[in-house]
């Protein structure tokens, strides 16, 4: 894969839709190669789903029956995050706080722990490196979880990143080495001659011209026009909620990534909790309700009793870029020209190495690294008569 050492490319002029995590990283990883990178956001980069993100990277926590493929994905780009992040704080000079306490799963009741049991038992198939910690265990980790909770999983690998700040370094990087970032400027269509993609069109009307186009617009991807509709990316916002609370950075009350029924919660190190998130099928509704605080507080305050006490400090929606099947969108499509890299959904944060590291590759050398292979727009498409 294309590290900051790699030989160079002839130079080729490329065009990034979108400046979120994923667009910021792929255009690092593209300019370190020579290559000439454009970035357009309809807003400031990484306002969108990188900001309201958790950056848990949760590639075992979260593994499911059906998403194999996917947890395979995950664990790779999970591997590549200490030199990815050492990397970018070195470049950039801007701390990502990458933190390596782990992630705990915690059951509150005895139904919750037959839950994650039966849970656990399928992450072993899969050769995750999680383990059943009793109550007491789970306390001493956490001293300030609620009396009476049955015990937790822990996933020692799954660690987070500071999402805004991971923003703020990769801006650094990929600008450092050469790419442009071009704010809220608005693409509205592809532009198309023949059989490839040769450019963008902005909403202002005037026109970009580029040897590839890279669609990282995140939940926004299927509303740039220019392309068959079949073309588009069947990506949809999937709301979520997020609250802020601020907890006393000498004396934190949470110190691991935590999940438990309904909620997860992420310290950071300055004294920050992150409570998150709704899952809502709401298109782009931005509004804060009641309803969803609500759910939020009380399943953190049912885990984490202390946190009665903090101040909100914060609130936020994002909207997670959700594909057909819950799977990122990952490499060409049958439009010479367009490389696809988005539908991360709730994995934004933690695929951004592998995704900018292998759509680098793509756009470069015209090879698929085999991690992407499984999850390209062709599992999407029509099937082509006989």
């Amino acid at each position: 894969m294309p590290q900051g050492n790699s030989r160079h490319s002839t130079q080729q002029e490329i065009v990034i839709i979108g400046a979120g995590v994923v667009g910021l990283g792929i255009a690092w990883r593209l300019a370190q190669r020579g290559a000439s990178v454009t970035l357009f956001d309809k807003n400031q980069a990484g306002t969108g789903a990188s900001r309201a993100a958790a950056g848990m990277l949760a590639a075992c926590a979260e593994a499911e029956p059906g998403e194999e493929e996917l947890v395979e994905l995950g664990r790779r780009s999970q591997a590549l995050w200490p030199d990815f992040a050492a990397e970018l704080e070195e470049i950039s000079g801007e701390a990502i706080d990458l933190r390596t306490e782990g992630t705990l799963v915690v059951a509150l009741t005895a139904d919750d722990q037959a839950r994650l049991a039966h849970h656990l038992a399928f992450q072993r198939t899969l050769g995750l490196p999680i383990e059943w910690l009793s109550a007491a265990q789970t306390r001493q980790r956490e001293p300030h979880l609620a009396a009476g909770m049955a015990g937790a999983v822990f996933s020692p690998t799954d660690h987070q990143v500071d999402n805004r700040q991971l923003v703020a370094a990769l801006l650094a990087a990929a600008t450092q080495a050469g790419a442009r970032l071009r704010q809220h400027e608005a693409v509205s269509d592809i532009l198309v001659e023949g059989e490839r993609a040769v450019g963008i069109r902005l909403e202002d009307g005037s026109s970009v011209h580029a040897d590839q186009v890279v669609l990282a617009a995140g939940a926004w991807s299927r509303d740039i026009e220019g392309v068959a509709r079949a073309e588009r990316p069947p990506v949809r916002p999937i709301k979520g909620q997020v609250i802020m609370l601020r907890m006393d950075p000498a004396a934190p009350i949470l110190n691991h990534v935590l999940w438990a029924p309904g909620v997860y919660l992420v310290p950071r190190r300055d004294g920050r909790m992150l409570v998150g998130a709704t899952v809502e099928e709401k298109g782009f509704d931005t509004t804060l309700t009641a309803g969803g605080v609500l759910s939020l507080l009380e399943a953190a305050w049912r885990v984490l009793p202390a946190i009665e006490e903090l101040a909100i400090e914060e609130t936020a929606i994002g909207f997670r870029p959700g594909s057909r099947d819950d799977a990122p969108i990952l490499g060409p499509g049958p439009l010479a020209g367009l490389v696809y890299a988005t539908g991360h959904h709730r994995n934004g944060i933690l695929l951004a190495p592998i995704t900018a590291d292998s759509i680098a590759q793509l756009v470069l050398d015209g090879t698929i690294d085999p991690s992407i292979a499984a999850f390209g727009m062709g599992r999407f498409m029509p099937p082509v008569a006989a």
